[in-house]
């Protein structure tokens, strides 16, 4: 990742370059759809991906599909995301986006998470057990209230 002189690095004005092109996809369309027009691009986002962090991206996919059918999918900053009212509540960072060793699961601050004075807002996620769709069953319920 090299840097450019405004402190972006080469992955990050990517991911701001894909998000204006979601900006403009979207542009004039409503209702149905563009949530199925938002599902299509999540669903491609997904099929982009490979390894493990396709692997994550589908499993998250089902979960969120199962624990929260009313979050809308979409695409944000080309990652898979699931959204209520437009705002995204929760995506996946695949590792190969930003070159890093793990994905990451995050909860954007609409994820009604609140607990006390500190809560987790992302997990790092290097392979898909029982254990972590558990955990993320939870959080994901959690989340979308």
């Amino acid at each position: 990742m090299s840097e450019n002189t405004d402190g972006f690095s080469d992955a990050e004005r990517a991911a701001m370059k894909q998000r204006a092109a979601e900006l403009r996809a979207q542009k004039g369309v409503k209702g149905a759809a563009k949530k199925e027009k938002e599902l299509a691009a999540c669903l491609e986002a997904i099929q982009e991906l490979t390894g493990t962090d396709r692997t994550i991206a589908e499993r998250f996919h089902v979960v969120v599909s199962e624990e929260a059918p009313q979050l809308d999918p979409k695409t944000w900053y080309g990652f898979p995301s699931y959204a209520r009212d437009g705002k995204v509540v929760t995506f996946v960072q695949p590792a190969a986006k930003f070159d890093t060793r793990y994905a990451s699961i995050g909860f954007n601050e609409d994820a009604l998470l609140d607990d006390g004075a500190m809560w987790p807002t992302a997990f790092a996620v290097v392979e898909w057990t029982d254990a972590v769709e558990a955990t993320l069953r939870d959080v994901v319920r959690r989340a979308a209230g």
